[in-house]
């Protein structure tokens, strides 16, 4: 019956619609590269020691622990406190665990072991008893205060001892790096009490699903703290995302919101960093072996060695981090590092006057100094490039300010070294060293090693070219393309036109080569100059290699420079770089960025749908097909102009200041402005989406109550059409009472809930007792007589005037399947905080604080008095048309307020379900 009411067209738009969202789902969930994680393994079994704490603390937070984390002799030497290492306190995220610290405290404790102890860290983590905070914000506050006191039990166990602590470091996980960072708004919290905050995978700009008020709340206290005391902030503080593996936390939620002024602060995606070069999900980068290395040899070059514990100098800290994790210069790390070095006079020195220049060493027994006099290579070039696959971490390339060819001191040059996979580069601008008289390179002796020098002189004009990217709306049917002519190891592409999130585009780089016996290797590097999320494409050449091109961060306003694809080729090869329109890829960034919105957008669709019900209701007398009125009312030229108005009008400082006087909240349209989100037709096409969610979803809730009613009608035997309506009965009256009484004793969310299934019987037994009446026609056609002269006697007897017939109650099963698409939307959005009650009921059996108990109080009466209307009751009341007026504007609203905050989605249902029990009594 439900499919009976949509023409073909329409089912076929729906289908198309199904097709394209399936598009975006699979660029963001398969649309990326596979997992090249090393697992990080444990040597020793891993042992948790649980930390006693004061039993005030415990029985204030029941559900909470501090716990040690050991392996094998080191587990039993700490057993007897108190502890004499670098405290480190992990912090799982949203139903995280607090075991995800075995991982880098194993790898730590491996490095320790290799320095023989002569420095360790005491790993520490927090069990938040795997709560789902990401999805209700209730806990946050009280996890953040938890935290304080750990952090002063931790340097308690340290009292005594010779370099004892004053801080702790920290590392937190999703959820758990903006606790670490909610610490600093706490009244009594000591700053000094937390020398270094790394955070991974954690959504620091906004919460992912902003399901409840109180995450949205703990989010503005949080973020408008760190940027209104930016200046005052003194914490070293380094964000690492996971990349497009990590579809759960998307990367530019990760990225430290307007903190570029704040010099301590620091954000990556793990493809960018050196040494790690991939993308993570987003459990994966807490057991990452890649990533775990980089950050523990981080933690070991941040010790200070006159106090054992980590400097507490924060250029030292940014300058360590810098070095492992935004430029790696294939070197140890060195606070001050000599930059005039002395040059072994004994070793050979061989003069080179070539621009472009191979050699490769093989058994060398002398160590050889390659020198090449600049004073020519500058009237004719502007760069110079240098190559070796050695990845030693010796010094190998320095200026030389003689004008002799043996050079006795040089300038250390091998610091401005970028590592790469498979060899370390250097570039080099020649008119920013205007006193070096040679380049020098330098070939340590080696013994049964092979490696290649590869150096070339180049003007920047030859190895610069410029790429625009294809259209937006190209849809792949055209491309463009750049031949690298010339023979280089070294090509920078502009990539113009490119740095909206919202474009997606495919690179495909063709290399053809001549006869070469070795294997050759090219990287392909895309720069992203405004935001650390650089990424890296490894390619065995001859090959065809496809690059996915899209970005994590919108190129801010005003900035000129162009997204760079860098090519480090081969001599002996060409190459052919292809760019086209990924269609598949935008799709995905829709669903990426915007998809948390759909709810709201199917919501809309539900309310355009229901309100034009009520008005054919009010209108003709009956109520029309849901999928009819979808089809007719879901319109998004009905929503979407009058969004764009408001946001125009706000521009207006009038407007501003009227919208303020009546204290109505941010356009949600502002907020992703501010984030470079807003494009005209993503809205139009979540409502697309929206639309079609709606309408299978109809189609699975219609198709659903007939197959409860079937086995209702299977188990039971249902009464005849109810004979008289009552719109609230004793029965229903002590219902509501006990639901309320339930919402407010244990969690609003439950009770809705049980409202829901309570309203879902009510419908499923109206369609058993419609589908027993005809099913009784069919087999017996006189009984409907009799049945009509019973019910004439009844009428002639009783007070009740309204009477339900078949044709009524069909009628009102239009306008209840209606109900309970949105109803069902109320639930979903309200099961985080059950679920979270539920995990949380053995330590409290009262929800506290619940961000559904107001809306369960107001929901129950309502769904109560909805389970009992028919339309028959409401078609001449005099508040109908009002009723189905309201719809639009709440549709309205759902988008302008509840695409960003889903929280208020309920809130406009709830407002149009109770002008239409409204409708009973007026």
């Amino acid at each position: 019956m439900f499919l009976h009411s949509v023409n073909f067209c329409n089912l076929a738009f729906y289908a198309f619609m199904i097709f394209m969202a399936t598009l975006g789902l699979w660029d963001v969930f398969f649309g990326f590269e596979e997992n090249k994680c090393s697992m990080s393994y444990m040597f020793e079994y891993p042992e948790y020691q649980k930390i006693e704490l004061p039993k005030k603390l415990t029985k204030r937070y029941p559900a909470y622990e501090l716990y040690l984390y050991g392996e094998g002799s080191y587990a039993e030497e700490h057993k007897l406190l108190p502890l004499t290492g670098i405290p480190v306190l992990f912090l799982p995220g949203n139903a995280g665990s607090y075991k995800q610290v075995r991982s880098i405290g194993s790898i730590a404790l491996r490095k320790a072991e290799d320095i023989d102890f002569r420095y360790h860290f005491d790993f520490f983590s927090v069990n938040f008893n795997e709560e789902l905070v990401a999805l209700y914000g209730g806990s946050l506050q009280k996890q953040t205060k938890f935290v304080h006191e750990c952090i002063k039990a931790i340097l308690k166990l340290y009292k005594g001892q010779a370099f004892a602590p004053k801080s702790v470091a920290i590392i937190g996980h999703s959820m758990g790096g903006l606790v670490a960072r909610a610490l600093l708004t706490l009244k009594n919290f000591k700053q000094d009490l937390i020398n270094l905050l790394i955070t991974q995978a954690t959504p620091h700009v906004a919460p992912v699903m902003p399901l409840d008020r109180f995450i949205t709340d703990f989010y503005e206290t949080v973020n408008d703290y760190w940027i209104l005391n930016a200046g005052h902030i003194n914490l070293t503080t380094l964000s690492v995302a996971g990349g497009f593996r990590d579809y759960q936390v998307r990367s530019g939620l990760t990225f430290l919101p307007k903190l570029s002024h704040h010099a301590s602060a620091l954000s990556v995606v793990s493809t960018a960093v050196p040494k790690t070069w991939v993308s993570t999900d987003h459990l994966s980068i807490v057991w990452c072996k890649q990533l775990q290395l980089t950050t523990v040899r981080a933690f070991f070059d941040l010790i200070d060695a006159d106090t054992k514990q980590i400097t507490e100098n924060p250029k030292k800290k940014l300058a360590v981090l810098n070095h492992h994790f935004i430029r790696h210069p294939a070197k140890p790390f060195e606070e001050d590092p000599a930059l005039i070095v002395d040059l072994t006079e004994t070793s050979l020195w061989v003069p080179v006057k070539m621009s472009k220049w191979t050699y490769v060493a093989y058994n060398e027994s002398e160590k050889l100094y390659f020198t090449f006099p600049l004073a020519h290579h500058r009237k004719i070039y502007t760069h110079a490039y240098c190559q070796s696959n050695m990845l030693d971490t010796n010094s190998w390339v320095f200026g030389c300010i003689n004008t002799t060819i043996v050079c006795q001191q040089g300038v250390d040059l091998s610091w401005k070294t970028e590592l790469l996979p498979t060899f370390k580069s250097l570039t080099l601008t020649l008119q920013d060293y205007p006193f070096l008289s040679h380049l020098v390179v330098y070939v340590p002796s080696v013994h049964g090693t092979k490696y290649a020098i590869d150096c070339e002189f180049f003007r920047k004009e030859a190895r610069s070219l410029q790429l625009p990217v294809t259209h937006l709306f190209s849809f792949g049917l055209s491309s463009r393309t750049v031949i690298l002519k010339t023979k280089g190891l070294f090509y920078n592409i502009e990539l113009l036109n490119f740095g909206q999130i919202y474009q997606g585009f495919t690179i495909n780089v063709v290399s053809k080569c001549a006869a070469v016996k070795n294997e050759i290797t090219s990287i392909y590097k895309l720069q992203i100059p405004w935001s650390y999320e650089d990424s890296l494409t490894i390619a065995q050449v001859p090959s065809s290699t496809e690059i996915s091109l899209k970005l994590h961060v919108a190129q801010p306003d005003n900035y000129s420079n162009a997204a760079l694809l860098t090519m480090y080729t081969s001599s002996d090869c060409q190459y052919e770089v292809t760019i086209r329109t990924s269609f598949s890829q935008i799709l995905g960034q829709v669903v990426r960025f915007h998809g948390g919105a759909l709810p709201a957008y199917v919501v809309a669709n539900i309310l355009l749908a229901y309100g034009g019900q009520l008005y054919s209701l009010f209108s003709a007398g009956h109520c029309l097909e849901y999928a009819t009125m979808l089809d007719k009312e879901a319109k998004p030229y009905k929503v979407d102009p009058f969004v764009i108005m408001i946001k125009f009008l706000l521009g207006h400082k009038w407007f501003k200041e009227l919208w303020d006087v009546f204290l109505l909240p941010e356009l949600d349209a502002i907020f992703l402005t501010s984030q470079s989100m807003c494009f005209p037709l993503v809205s139009l096409i979540l409502f697309l989406f929206g639309t079609c969610t709606a309408y299978w979803g109809g189609l699975l809730s219609s198709a659903s109550v007939r197959l409860l009613s079937s086995l209702w009608l299977a188990l039971k035997r249902p009464s005849e059409l109810p004979k008289d309506i009552k719109i609230m009965s004793s029965d229903v009256t002590i219902l509501t009472i006990v639901l309320i009484i339930i919402s407010w004793a244990t969690c609003g969310a439950l009770a809705i809930l049980l409202t829901y299934l309570y309203y879902v019987i009510k419908i499923v037994h109206l369609q058993a007792t419609l589908t027993n009446f005809k099913n009784s026609q069919t087999v017996n056609p006189k009984h409907p007589r009799r049945s009509e002269k019973k019910s004439n006697h009844h009428k002639d007897s009783t007070a009740h005037p309204l009477r339900l017939s078949a044709s009524d109650a069909e009628d009102s099963l239009r306008m209840h399947s209606t109900v309970i698409n949105l109803l069902t939307w109320v639930v979903l959005l309200s099961t985080p905080s059950l679920i979270y009650w539920f995990k949380n009921l053995r330590y409290y059996f009262k929800l506290n604080p619940d961000p559904c108990k107001p809306l369960a109080f107001i929901l129950i009466p309502t769904i109560a008095i909805l389970g009992n209307t028919h339309n028959v009751s409401i078609k001449s009341s005099k508040w109908l048309r009002t009723a189905s007026q309201f719809p639009l504007p709440l549709a309205i609203g759902v988008i302008a307020f509840g695409s960003t905050q889903l929280y208020r989605v309920p809130s406009c249902v709830f407002i149009s379900l109770f002008l239409h029990a409204l409708c009973n009594f007026m």
